[in-house]
């Protein structure tokens, strides 16, 4: 990185020693974005979307600028193809966010009663959805909040918050709206999805994340990751 030139957003440090801070952030955002998910769905009403795109938005800021603020496989995954994530912090990133999932949704259970399964789309309709609107998820995180052309910007966490809240709002009575492999696990545990629809969230969600890296990469051939970037820094 170039002198005096300030490193993008969502571009964690790459020192070794900064991993458990990351994954102390990727643990404590996807947790409680999990269980605002849940709490929101039980007590918002009509407002839920907006509440989901809300928590989202505030652990990104708050998360941002020393884990990247990920809080879901698909944007981790994303974000590696982009080079914005060391390859080898892929998985520890993926335990922490299941983690946070998996801890925020036995706290639901201990909070409210077990959520009523709802009724979506065929298989069909759910796998085309999810894969769009993460897609549209992880395409607005790439371009606001590692893109050369909008470092150092103030609304990124809000740009991505909003993405999530349209989505939900567009067709989470068609899939659940998850967007997100650990929002799904958290959302099954907690009563919301059916267990045999898991494949259609792991399948679409991180095919969504994949080719909305590289859709990245092709209309910014100039952000190509270098090997540089690809390894983590001492």
């Amino acid at each position: 990185m170039e002198a005096g030139r300030r490193r993008p957003r969502f571009e964690p440090t790459r020192r070794r020693s900064d991993l458990p801070r990351k994954l102390v952030v990727e643990f404590i955002g996807t947790f409680f974005f999990v269980f605002a998910i849940g709490t929101a769905f039980s007590n918002a009403g009509r407002f839920a979307p907006l509440a989901i795109g809300s928590a989202l938005m505030v652990m990104v800021f708050a998360g941002g600028h020393i884990s990247g603020g990920h809080f879901n496989p698909a944007v981790s995954i994303a974000a590696m193809i982009r080079g914005k994530l060391p390859g080898d912090e892929f998985l520890p990133y993926l335990f922490a966010q299941t983690a946070g999932a998996i801890v925020a949704a036995l706290v639901f259970l201990g909070v409210e009663e077990e959520a009523v399964a709802g009724e979506f789309a065929g298989a069909g309709t759910m796998l085309v959805v999810e894969f769009l609107f993460t897609f549209a998820l992880c395409w607005v995180v790439l371009h606001t909040a590692t893109a050369l052309g909008t470092e150092g910007n103030s609304f990124y966490g809000l740009a991505i918050g909003f993405t999530f809240m349209v989505g939900v709002y567009a067709v989470g009575a068609l899939s659940g709206g998850a967007f997100n492999p650990a929002v799904a696990l958290g959302a099954m545990i907690m009563g919301f999805f059916e267990w045999s629809d898991i494949w259609i969230y792991l399948f679409a969600n991180f095919l969504g994340g994949g080719a909305a890296a590289l859709a990245f990469l092709y209309v910014n051939p100039a952000e190509a990751p270098t090997p540089r970037e690809a390894v983590p820094q001492p």
